[in-house]
């Protein structure tokens, strides 16, 4: 399958990539192309900038969370039908998993992509030594592609002239675009990155002055040539996200609203694919469940930055915290674990009542609590797996579990650190963890998960009583 594509890669955080990227498939969106949008790495927050850009789901690849094959089928299932297909990149171009490992950094995906790289460069206070920077980002890995440079931050003219001399004398590389100092507007920040499209109010705006910044700074014709180059790519002989046999449909509950919105795209297809009809509910706004459903699924988002709304909502907490009792299989992660504990205890000291289905509080921090990929073995029999099963994931919060009773159910193990941590919730029809796990990775996962929804629902419980007209939330 012949697919035009690029990676936009940066030297390290905070260069510029995702302006650029994000700025890039607007532009060429804006131009009339279809455009197909992939985040490398383990990242919720940049794809939903990328659909604002193109109007297309953006789809994360990541070799450690999924077998390279799996990494290449999302690929070639996604970017078919669009003209051209635009990678961001993740951190530095090198930056992996550990140590000297480039697995799952950019870099990797790359190779494993076969697409030409756009290395996106600071260049504030240096000029020449610049050049020495693209050199070394060309021969660490010779198999890396590097097939142009876009020069961010330039302070002049004359900066530009001496910088791009420099970089395409020493390197041969081409300069393919340049941005003078404070061109590229600023996207909102804060504790995890970037503010979520859902409450940046004024996306669409941020979007369309990125296309018209970034489409009039870069060299669009040679980009298009550099795209058209890469050579075709061949589909993996076996699919692991066909499934052969049609499943017995069931409904799931899907949180989703501004505090919680982290899933991958491709796990919720393969959930769907597995029988799951995903029905999305506020865990701000809803005073109950969605009727019918037989499970519940609560993705990380940002609920310490919601926490007095989502506990003002007493109907809905009381509501699941029956689903619970009752034996509904829930999954949670990271946002939805602390969600599901006692309370959540924000910066300030103030804890603001939960579900209360896990008998502990989630305390924030000031500083980062956990950041990184994760080897993970779990320690029972879930509702996602049997006990034993390794899961590759990831993870980034600043809460910690605290409060935790004698005897407290551990999820599961991390493997590789020392001392040995546990970690996450674990106990009959409840997993809830700080590991986010690509769903992608494992399918047999989803059909897990869902059987024990189909058998929720075979055991025909009593509908869960509901709390919408309670006192104290209309």
């Amino acid at each position: 399958m012949r697919i035009p594509r690029l990676v936009i890669a940066g030297t390290h955080s905070g260069v510029g990539k995702t302006s650029i990227a994000t700025g890039l498939m607007a532009a060429m969106t804006a131009a009339g192309h279809r455009v197909q949008p992939f985040k490398v790495g383990p990242d919720y927050i940049d794809p939903g900038y990328h659909y604002h850009a193109t109007g297309r789901i953006s789809r994360n690849l990541d070799a450690f969370m999924m077998p390279e094959n799996t990494v290449r089928e999302v690929f070639l299932r996604a970017a078919a039908g669009a003209e051209i297909a635009v990678i961001e990149g993740v951190m530095g171009l090198y930056d992996g998993k550990a140590g000297a490992s480039t697995v799952s950094s950019t870099a990797h995906i790359t190779k494993l992509m076969q697409a030409p790289v756009i290395l996106v460069l600071d260049v504030r206070s240096t000029a020449q030594s610049a050049a020495a920077m693209v050199l070394g980002y060309r021969q660490l890995d010779p198999q890396v592609q590097l097939a142009g440079v876009i020069l961010n931050q330039v302070g002049s003219v004359s900066h530009f002239r001496m910088v791009k001399e420099a970089v395409e004398g020493h390197t041969g590389i081409p300069v393919v675009g340049h941005l003078m100092r404070g061109a590229v507007p600023s996207l909102p920040n804060r504790h995890l990155g970037l503010v979520p499209t859902g409450e940046n109010r004024s996306t669409a705006e941020s979007v369309k002055a990125l296309a018209q910044s970034i489409g009039a700074a870069l060299d669009m014709e040679r980009l298009w040539a550099i795209a058209r180059a890469a050579p075709e790519l061949v589909s993996p002989q076996n699919s692991v996200l066909t499934i052969p046999q049609p499943r017995e449909r069931v409904m799931v509950a899907l949180a989703r609203d501004d505090a919680f919105n982290f899933y991958y795209q491709d796990g919720l297809d393969l959930l769907s694919a597995y029988g799951a009809d995903l029905i999305p509910f506020s865990p701000l706004s809803d005073c109950e469940l969605p009727a019918g459903v037989a499970g519940l699924i609560l993705g990380g988002g940002f609920p310490e930055v919601f926490a007095e709304e989502l506990s003002a909502n007493r109907p809905l907490l009381e509501n699941i915290r029956a689903a619970v009792n009752q034996g509904m299989p829930v999954y949670a992660e990271c946002g939805g674990m602390m969600y599901l504990t006692r309370g959540i205890r924000d910066f300030h000291g103030t804890t603001f009542t939960m579900v209360g289905a896990i008998p502990a509080v989630s305390v924030m921090q000031r500083r980062l609590a956990g950041m990184g990929y994760r080897k993970v073995t779990l320690l029972a029999d879930s509702v996602l797996s049997p006990r034993g099963t390794e899961f590759c994931g990831h993870e980034f919060h600043y809460s910690v579990l605290d409060e935790a009773p004698d005897g407290y159910p551990w999820a599961y193990r991390i493997e590789g650190q020392e001392p040995r941590r546990m970690e996450g919730y674990n106990r009959q029809n409840v997993l809830a963890s700080y590991i986010h796990l690509h769903l992608a990775g494992y399918p047999a996962v989803a059909g897990h998960f869902l059987d024990k929804c189909r058998r929720y629902l075979r055991e025909g419980k009593e509908r869960i009583p509901s709390g919408c007209f309670n006192t104290g939330n209309n």
